[in-house]
Formats: C-alpha cells, structure tokens, sequence
C-alpha cells in the first residue's frame, strides 16, 4: 500500500447500489491482504507466467469510488471521512524515527505495485535512503528469485493444492467462466494456475491486467526497487520476514474464507479496477487510514464480518508485532531506513505506535 504515495492499495455511482449488495466484508478483508502481502509474493509467480503476458503495453483503467462518492452519496462520504479521522496515524507514509544518543532512522510505508505514481517516493525519502546505514525490508529474499522460488517450493502446500482438486472444483461454471475470462485478460490461461490456492488466484485478479503486464516484463515493486538501489549503493538489505512465514499466514486462513473471497472478487469484474484505482490514490496522497472505511463501505451492511478477527490477528496484528521486534536492534543501531507495507503503519497496534512503545519519537517526516 508509497503513495502522497497503497497504499494504500488498489482499494474502487461508488459502486452501483446493485453490486454493492453483492459483496461483502469478506471481499474487503481480501483485498487488505491480497494487495498488501500477495503483490508481493505473486510477483515470482507472475515472473514465471511472463511468457504468457501480454506483450502490448496497456494503460491503467479504473476511476477513484471515492471522489464519485463525494458527488452522489456526500452523507456516505462524510461518514467513512469520519470513520478515517479516529484511525491511529491515518495519515502520511514517511515517518522519521529518533531515540536520544542514535542517529535517526527513517520508516516508509509501501504499496506493492510498480505504478509510476507509487514509485515516486514522498519528498527527503530518497536522500534519507541514500544516507542509510542499513535498509530493512519484509523480505529481502525479493532480491534474490532463485531463492525465493525455493523456499517456495520447499513448502508447495503453502501455495498449491495438493488434494487432487483445481479450483474448478469449487466454482460454479458460471464463476468459472468469469475466473477464465478474468485471467485470460491478464494473459494467464487458467489451466496453467488451476491447481493454486484460491487466495492465489485472487491475487491475480486483485492486480489490474496493466499491473501483472509490467511486472511480467520486468518492472520493479516499490519495495524492490527501493531494495535494489541500497544494494547498488553498497548498503546491506535485511528481511524482517521469511516468505515461507508470508506464505504460512495466509495459509492459516481458512480455504472456505479464501474461496468466498475469490467467488467475491470475480463477481466485482472490471470494478476491480476502480478499487485498485481508489487505493493507489490513497496512498499517493497520504490517506492511508481511509483505506479501512472505505473498503467497509462496500459492504452493504457496513460490518467487519465473521472472519474479519481471524485476519486482523494473523495477516496484521501479529505481523505487526514480529516486525516491531525484529527491527528494534537495527532501529537502536540508528540510520535504517525502514520500508513495508503501508497498513502496517496504521492503528493502535501499527508500527508508528508499536515502536513509540519502544522509546522512540515517530513523527510525520512527509
């Protein structure tokens, strides 16, 4: 989720009364994970779809739900605004870091993405990173793809079903088309990915087809490119996570949660695209606690839904925290520069506030 830079995320009359009704928290809670932690991690698989890409360039579709909502629904609109206004440092995407006695340290909130507008880091980021002693990352294993791809085949559970089913196991045909259809205007034929984990899937359809297209040729993630760069300056590079633990998280999740959301997500179609849209914007701006709000907001009865606790736990809360403390000796060292993925930042149990627990003074650098 970079954006002033989302970051956060891709997040979409707002949707028309009709398709609202349709989807659910559920939808919501799927895209909070799948555009915070799957970008990342189905980056290797894109890459290994590449042949399958489109070769054509094609421009980004997608309008922003909520400036549409301003206009048609300005009550809604007030209220999500309202909803954003109570979200812990809701807002801003580069935070600066300091602890008596250390040199500063810097913590950048990112969205996963190679859109031009995500790339372009919040004004004093790219010196602070050029000056850094040390550039921590969630996982430095995006550096190396060989290795990523082995740990990801040391565990092939994680992302494979290994039941002898495919998705078209739990599709209707009339969701199976429309998965097929989905696909196949990203450029992946979906018997090459039939047999992944639906969450997988998902992914892929979370991403808008000119997102997949540029990084199937090459393109740089935020992240990555801001990995890359340390690495060509001479600065070390260090993961606060492993990708089989990224992986193993989304897992823990039950399949019946992620077949919902899929079936959800196919059912939004090109829409998709405006959420993405809403939540680039989003994060370029800074506004990364309306991220929240906002994807409630497409649920027609505005509620987090039954496996929304067991998400928030183990996709955010509890990665929040192993972040927090695998950073703290690097932070204490002073001079690191600090990037992950933007809704870790936010909220009582976010990184800005996890590390002032820490002793340190976080404030808005932006």
């Amino acid at each position: 989720m970079n954006t002033r830079a989302p970051h956060f995320v891709s997040l979409r009359s707002l949707l028309s009364r009709s398709l609202v009704s349709r989807t659910g928290s559920e939808l919501a809670l799927g895209m909070i994970a799948l555009l915070h932690l799957l970008a990342l991690l189905s980056f290797f698989f894109v890459l290994g779809l590449a042949s399958e890409a489109k070769s054509a360039e094609e421009a980004c579709r997608g309008s922003n739900l909520l400036v549409e909502m301003e206009k048609s629904d300005p009550a809604r609109y007030r209220t999500i605004q309202a909803e954003s206004e109570k979200v812990a440092n809701g807002k801003g995407t580069f935070w600066k870091i300091e602890k008596p006695g250390v040199a500063p340290s810097w913590l950048l909130g990112t969205m996963h993405v190679t859109d031009p507008g995500v790339l372009k880091m919040p004004t004093g980021a790219p010196y602070a990173l050029s000056k850094s002693k040390v550039v921590i990352i969630e996982s430095d294993e995006i550096l190396d793809e060989k290795k990523a791809a082995a740990a990801m085949l040391a565990r092939p559970e994680l992302t494979m079903m290994m039941n002898g089913k495919s998705i078209q196991d739990y599709l209707s045909p009339e969701d199976k088309a429309k998965l097929e259809a989905g696909l196949k205007e990203r450029g992946i034929p979906l018997a090459a990915v039939s047999r992944m984990q639906p969450w997988m899937l998902s992914s892929f359809l979370a991403m808008p087809a000119c997102e997949l297209n540029r990084k199937a040729k090459g393109a740089a993630f935020l992240d990555k490119k801001i990995a890359d760069d340390a690495m060509k300056a001479g600065i070390p590079v260090k993961g606060l996570e492993t990708m089989q633990e990224q992986l193993s998280a989304m897992a823990s999740i039950s399949t019946e949660f992620h077949i919902k959301s899929l079936i959800e997500m196919i059912s939004l179609g090109a829409k998709m695209d405006d959420v993405t849209a809403t939540m680039r914007d989003l994060y370029i701006s800074g506004e990364i606690g309306l991220t929240m709000p906002m994807l409630k907001s497409l649920s027609p009865d505005g509620s987090d839904g039954e496996g929304y606790a067991e998400f928030e736990e183990r996709i955010v809360r509890q990665r929040n925290h192993t972040m927090a403390e695998r950073a703290l000796p690097m932070l204490n060292g002073g001079g690191a520069f600090m990037a992950v993925g933007a809704l870790h930042l936010v909220g009582d149990e976010g990184l800005v506030s996890l590390l002032r627990t820490q002793g340190f003074t976080v404030t808005r650098a932006e």
